[in-house]
């Protein structure tokens, strides 16, 4: 565990694609939780799910078998917010279509998911899969699984994040871009027709609703006439 916790650790959450964490985060998983031979982390945005990253091609076809029958462990977990193994595929009951399906198709025999905790609910899940049967019964398996949910969690908090301070900061420069061509329409309807700030502006608030055009885009064909003279 001071291993796995170890390399987690030195993931490096910030100036990279979440893919790229989540993919690093994959690898990791497989290494460092006691069972799993390959792992992917599955997210859900908007109730879609989708594999966000995998470390192994067993993990991905395993997820792409639920997400075609709209149920299974991986989605299971990441809906509803729990934890669910599965010891041995020829006897489960659970998800019958799917775990035939996967145990004939990708050799999956038993597997791990972990919900992905966020702001109260979950996003997804972390799943973990092995050809053998009862990989993930031990206490070390289930606690290390906790922990690295726990990481790919932060890296997805951290991306969103970052993806919501880069959509302020764009909407606040079209905003000031916005407002200083609008200054310099009004100033030029200020010279052109000898009117105050107040008439000229609304000039330019008559005219955006006569030709159903935003106020911006009027103020910019305004001071781009007078620049094509």
């Amino acid at each position: 565990m001071e291993a796995l916790l170890r390399e987690l650790s030195r993931v490096v959450l910030v100036d990279r694609t979440l893919n790229d964490v989540l993919t690093d985060v994959a690898r990791i998983a497989v290494a460092g939780i006691p069972g799993a031979e390959s792992t992917s982390i599955t997210l859900l945005r908007n109730d879609k799910a989708f594999t966000a990253a995998y470390h192994g091609d067993m993990a991905l076809a395993a997820d792409e078998l639920q997400y075609e029958k709209g149920y299974g462990p991986c989605m299971d977990a990441g809906r509803g917010g729990v934890l669910l193994r599965v010891d041995d595929m020829d006897t489960e009951e659970r998800w019958p279509d799917y775990v035939q399906n996967v145990r004939q198709s990708t050799g999956v025999r038993s597997s791990l998911s972990v919900p992905l905790p966020y702001q109260g609910s979950s996003i997804g899940a972390l799943n973990n899969y092995s050809t053998e049967p009862a990989a993930f019964a031990s206490p070390e398996s289930l606690a290390a699984g906790l922990e690295v949910a726990e990481v790919v969690a932060v890296a997805v908090a951290n991306a969103d994040a970052h993806a919501q301070l880069g959509e302020q900061a764009r909407n606040m420069r079209i905003a000031m871009e916005s407002r200083a061509v609008i200054e310099q329409a009004k100033g030029v309807l200020m010279a052109q027709r000898h009117v105050d700030a107040e008439q000229a502006f609304e000039i330019l608030r008559e005219a955006s609703q006569r030709y159903n055009r935003k106020l911006r885009d009027i103020a910019v064909g305004i001071v781009e006439g007078t620049q094509t003279r």
